[in-house]
């Protein structure tokens, strides 16, 4: 009897821990890098020490948050590279996935990879995203680096090698994701073409232009 009620007992927090946490998600999305735990709290019907009393602080709640939405994302990008598609159609698949979630979401994006602008003498106006965020990308760039060692034969030392590209690869995606999201300079169907090339070894097989000094 005393394990079902802590059973149910358990159940209830992570319920509660999930509705706090769509709280917040509504929130990201109209206020986005700004958001803070007294709007949280607000939306959420409770009073801001209950909320710390769940995620400890603005820290802890974006944590929950990131791999909220870092677990979402990856379990789509598997989803992309495991498509019945050729390998260069699963590649752009792929990258367009991850364009098209920070496209749909861009105040979460924000929320996630970018400080707020705004500085202020208490800490939660003072909270270093970019500290948090860079753990969220080494995640990334671990799990994709596994996936392309499970479907890619790279031969010996090949694991290694998929770390190498994996981190490579996120990284490419996050730089050039951040600046078209910013600037929009062209289509995304553009820059998931031109990526691709990029990975497909174009940068390679183009010639230098007369005059220049090389690449």
């Amino acid at each position: 009897m005393e394990t079902t009620h802590r059973t149910d007992h358990q159940r209830t927090a992570e319920e509660r821990r999930r509705e706090l946490l769509e709280a917040a998600d509504r929130v990201v999305l109209r206020d986005g890098p700004k958001a803070s735990m007294n709007a949280i709290a607000a939306e959420a019907g409770i009073t801001k020490p209950i909320l710390y009393r769940h995620f400890g602080d603005k820290g802890g709640l974006y944590r929950a948050l990131a791999q909220r939405h870092t677990d979402a994302l990856l379990s789509a990008l598997r989803a992309a590279l495991d498509a019945p598609a050729e390998r260069r159609e699963r590649v752009e698949a792929t990258l367009d996935t991850y364009l098209a979630a920070i496209e749909a979401r861009p105040q979460v994006y924000r929320f996630l990879m970018h400080p707020s602008d705004e500085p202020g003498p208490s800490p939660e106006q003072g909270f270093d995203v970019g500290r948090h965020s860079a753990p969220l990308l080494r995640r990334m760039g671990e799990e994709l680096g596994v996936v392309i060692a499970e479907r890619v034969d790279l031969g010996p030392g090949g694991e290694a090698l998929a770390r190498v590209w994996g981190h490579g690869i996120v990284g490419m995606m996050h730089a050039a994701g951040d600046w078209w999201l910013g600037e929009r300079p062209c289509s995304r169907p553009e820059l998931v073409r031109g990526l691709a090339d990029l990975l497909w070894g174009r940068l390679a097989a183009a010639g230098d232009r007369a005059g220049g000094p090389g690449f």
